[in-house]
């Protein structure tokens, strides 16, 4: 897939409903199959299968097989930070029920953005790497300080290996429910992965919300200085 691809074509994609639905879905940065993204979506199979068909020749998604069965995900970084700024311009849904507003309020607070945290808790810690003089904010990307090479080497994140993937290495990305910018590409990929292997978050089912867990609570207020309470 092009590392650019055409926001035109994705903008033209996305105004369809279902489509939208499925991409939204698939910001979770995981692999889904064509019923799991009907019921998430709330389409029929039949209409997920149509409009997945569309998406794979557009290249926006890519497909995973596996014996008999297919998995779907968004097939780059640059996809999901288009889908996330078209949200963050999208006006509101509208919350009909209890349900609704509680899920409504987790995404809000902490989710996945493809593969790195986004959300109030995704912009409150990229906010703290820079008051800490860990990152520095240059243009539309992050830098890492000498202090941060040292936190991040204590921390347990390998910049090095982070460094080597064929993707930009900290861009900003826009938090479509913040409207402030939080830490993307491959340091928050693997700033990410590590909180998650120290369960300081947790990934829920069929959600892109996380959980942040009573260790993350504590480990997020000693690293950090942020208190998620």
């Amino acid at each position: 897939m092009q590392a650019n691809p055409n926001a035109a074509i994705i903008a033209a994609l996305v105004s369809e409903a279902s489509r939208a639905a499925i991409l939204t879905v698939l910001l979770d940065g995981r692999f889904h199959s064509a019923s799991e993204l009907a019921h998430m979506a709330s389409i029929k199979p039949q209409t997920a299968s149509f409009h997945l068909a569309k998406l794979i020749e557009a290249n926006v998604i890519t497909v995973l097989k596996q014996g008999r069965y297919r998995y779907f995900a968004i097939g780059d970084q640059e996809v999901a930070r288009v889908m996330e700024s078209l949200l963050s311009i999208a006006p509101p849904v509208t919350v009909k029920s209890l349900r609704q507003s509680t899920q409504d309020k987790a995404l809000r607070y902490a989710r996945t953005c493809y593969d790195h945290l986004a959300g109030n808790v995704g912009v409150q810690l990229t906010h703290a790497l820079l008051r800490s003089g860990i990152l520095l904010e240059e243009a539309d990307r992050y830098s890492v300080t000498e202090h941060g090479e040292e936190f991040f080497a204590g921390f347990g994140v390998d910049l090095n290996e982070a460094a080597m993937k064929r993707r930009r290495f900290s861009h900003q990305c826009l938090d479509w429910s913040e409207r402030r910018h939080h830490l993307a590409g491959a340091l928050g990929n693997a700033l990410l992965e590590r909180v998650l292997e120290l369960d300081w978050v947790r990934r829920l089912p069929d959600t892109r919300a996380v959980q942040v867990t009573n260790e993350g609570k504590a480990g997020f207020k000693k690293v950090f200085s942020l208190d998620l309470n």
